[in-house]
């Protein structure tokens, strides 16, 4: 269904109503797995997403002002390998300074991102129009991270997506080969897409960039609980759990974890669970690649690789690729 919320003409919301999260069942079969594990699909209420701005802004927290560098230093490059009066589309809609860097240099016949949270996809294109008041906006309601639908739009429009802030990494290598091949199957032949993908580098850099000086990460990851004590019912004391984030090199992978301070039991919407003292809840994971590694991926998704830029230190990429099969 299609339709233009009052007074911004220039917005098509597209609601493909994507099945919600069940976050009570997802939360008690992560809490009863061995070991215990949540999604970090769930990070983001309200307080999380505040939270996951500021670390955007920490001094340790390097890809997003790194990502911001390359678009801005190679926008006129990029919307050549785009092509201008394309329709753009961006997998999520939380980027906005991004997406504002790329909109400006490529000037895209219309836009049409994609989220599953109404409220904060409606909020975003809002924001954009009163910005860019000539801008056709189609914001497609879907859950990206499985099979979903786009809003017709003439086939000779040329296709280019965008996927920003290397969220491709906290999908499992698998998933995120199946994503792109989805994301392919959209673009169709000679669509192009631009990615943003976190290199691997000294453990050093990543272990402060998740572990901050002011622990605002701490907090984010922390969050979750909170959110389950106040959704779920539950009674986690906050002060007996901690924040561990480390780079596990074999898997090549940032982990988050929150760590039993003790051993405890805990009640969430009516059941128990029991914690040893060093137990952990995994929490998360950001997969880091090497230009090859991430370009075999691509490959395997039915991509070829167009232009790669990075920064100076080589701590982030972009990737222009091409989709070949669709």
């Amino acid at each position: 269904m299609s339709t233009a919320p009052p007074g911004t003409s220039s917005i098509h919301f597209h609601d493909f109503h994507p099945a919600l999260a069940d976050f009570r069942s997802e939360v008690l079969a992560g809490l009863a797995q061995a070991p215990k594990q949540l999604s970090p699909k769930f990070f983001y209420d309200y307080q999380g997403s505040r939270l996951f701005e500021a670390i955007t802004e920490l001094p340790e927290y390097y890809p997003t002002r790194t990502e911001i560098g390359i678009l801005e230093r190679h926008g006129e490059s990029i919307a050549e390998f785009l092509g201008r009066d394309c329709l753009l589309l961006e997998l999520g809609s939380g980027s906005s300074r991004k997406i504002r860097v790329l909109l400006d240099a490529l000037q895209p016949a219309a836009y049409m991102p994609v989220d599953i949270s109404r409220e904060h996809l409606l909020g975003s294109a809002q924001a954009l129009v009163a910005d860019y008041p000539s801008l056709e906006v189609h914001a497609a309601c879907a859950d990206y991270s499985q099979d979903f639908e786009l809003p017709h739009y003439p086939e000779d429009l040329p296709r280019a997506a965008f996927f920003p802030g290397s969220s491709i990494g906290n999908f499992e290598p698998a998933a995120a080969c199946e994503l792109l091949q989805r994301v392919a199957d959209h673009l169709g032949e000679g669509g192009r897409l631009l990615v943003g993908v976190d290199l691997q580098k000294d453990s050093e850099l990543l272990h402060a960039a998740y572990n901050d000086a002011q622990q605002v990460t701490a907090a984010f990851n922390l969050n979750l609980l909170e959110r389950i004590n106040r959704e779920l019912d539950a009674d986690f004391d906050l002060d007996r759990f901690s924040h561990h984030a480390f780079y596990n090199e074999t898997e090549g992978r940032v982990e988050m974890h929150l760590v039993s301070q003790c051993r405890q039991t805990v009640s969430v919407a009516g059941e128990r669970f029991e914690f040893a003292e060093g137990e952990t809840i995994h929490t998360e994971n950001s997969y880091k690649y090497s230009v090859e590694g991430f370009l075999r991926l691509a490959q395997q998704a039915g991509f070829t690789s167009d232009q790669v830029w990075t920064d100076e230190q080589q701590l982030f990429s972009v990737h222009c690729l091409r989709c070949v099969a669709a």
